[in-house]
């Protein structure tokens, strides 16, 4: 892992698969690095394409291959958490903002605001693409734990996540690939445990963030 300004850069020694709904390339993937841009409002403004910004910025990066992430959220207060149970080993980088909070089957009816969960989860054992999906499905269910856990609300309405979250799940490109990754497996304990830390921790420093900046705005009225 490497940060840079506004990057944040996981990479792997050898291509791997990769299965997320990344702006740039999603779907199933092999690649060997994953990538948080960082941008701000003022750069996304009605009419600006996202998908040229990134590739730009990838381009500029020298690393037009990566699976990007865009965040509004400082990159460099990041969380990174490994889990190991039995013979397999999840690693979770996340970076948490939730301007954006949603609860799910509810929309915010004022305009959506800057703010994104963005969550790569590595684990060390190849996965079929049934593994893939399920482990994703796992990944999406520890962050929501978290965020309700945590009891982050907006208008009052408790949050399940934002409306731009992306999920990235990769594994290595070898056999024999684990045909499941649920609750009853190491491979999907070990990545809800790891997915879950991460978010907490992340949630946490947001919301001591945020917090943060009320008192100064409110200070400076």
């Amino acid at each position: 892992m490497t940060l840079e300004p506004r990057l944040l850069l996981a990479s792997f020694s050898t291509p791997q698969n990769m299965l997320s709904w990344s702006i740039n390339r999603p779907g199933f993937q092999t690649a060997s690095k994953v990538a948080w841009i960082e941008v701000r409002n003022a750069e996304l403004p009605p009419g600006v394409d996202p998908e040229q910004l990134v590739a730009d910025r990838l381009s500029d990066r020298g690393i037009p291959d990566a699976v990007a992430l865009i965040t509004s959220r400082t990159v460099a207060q990041h969380d990174c958490v490994r889990k190991t149970v039995e013979e397999t080993t999840a690693s979770c980088l996340a970076t948490v903002g939730l301007s954006n909070g949603e609860r799910v089957g509810h929309r915010q009816s004022e305009k959506p605001l800057m703010g994104t969960i963005n969550t790569l989860l590595h684990v060390d054992q190849p996965l079929s693409p049934g593994a893939f999906i399920e482990l994703i499905s796992i990944v999406a269910m520890a962050r929501t734990t978290a965020i309700l856990d945590s009891g982050v609300q907006r208008n009052g309405i408790a949050i399940t996540g934002t409306g731009t979250d992306c999920i990235v799940v990769a594994a290595p490109r070898a056999e024999p690939e684990a045909c499941y990754a649920g609750m009853h497996t190491a491979i999907g304990e070990a990545a809800g445990a790891a997915v879950y830390e991460a978010i907490r921790s992340g949630t946490e420093i947001w919301r001591k963030n945020f917090e943060a900046l009320l008192q100064n705005s409110a200070a400076a009225e």
